[in-house]
């Protein structure tokens, strides 16, 4: 497998790191606790408990692979230009009229409900390198977006 530069904030790489601690020190001793009790029920083909242990386990180390990669291949952003919109900047810009704040993120750090936008989303690499004052156009599903950058922090 090739391996990806995952670009994330610094705020991104802990909240994965945190996650991944959870997972190792908390979820995965616990899931092999009731694997352990569920077996004492008896007849393994039968047994919902033992079933659905072994598929939270399955999930568990799924999603600690995933992040043990993804800290691992992890580029953070720190040192942003000023006045520049790069990853971790905070944009307010005027879209149609209206007037809207993005945090730009890497994609797994990503949330539009909460202001975070993804680089590699049409909006948020129309904004990339863009500076105050100036505008931008998304090539979004629906069509051309004219964005103005109003401010960046």
């Amino acid at each position: 497998m090739a391996e990806k530069v995952i670009r994330l904030t610094k705020q991104g790489l802990d909240k994965l790191k945190i996650e991944l601690e959870e997972l190792k020190k908390v979820k995965r001793p616990a899931v092999i606790d009731r694997i352990k009790k569920a077996k004492d029920f008896g007849d393994l083909s039968e047994n919902a408990e033992y079933e659905d242990a072994r598929n939270e386990q399955s999930f568990i180390e799924g999603r600690i692979q995933e992040l043990e990669y993804m800290v691992k291949y992890a580029e953070v952003s720190e040192n942003h230009p000023v006045n520049e919109v790069s990853l971790g900047s905070n944009v307010t810009v005027t879209m149609d009229g209206d007037k809207a704040t993005y945090e730009i993120v890497g994609s797994t750090e990503a949330d539009p409900m909460q202001g975070k936008i993804s680089d590699d989303s049409p909006i948020g690499s129309a904004l990339l390198g863009g500076k105050v004052g100036e505008k931008v156009t998304a090539k979004t599903p629906g069509g051309d977006l004219e964005i103005k950058i109003v401010a960046v922090q």
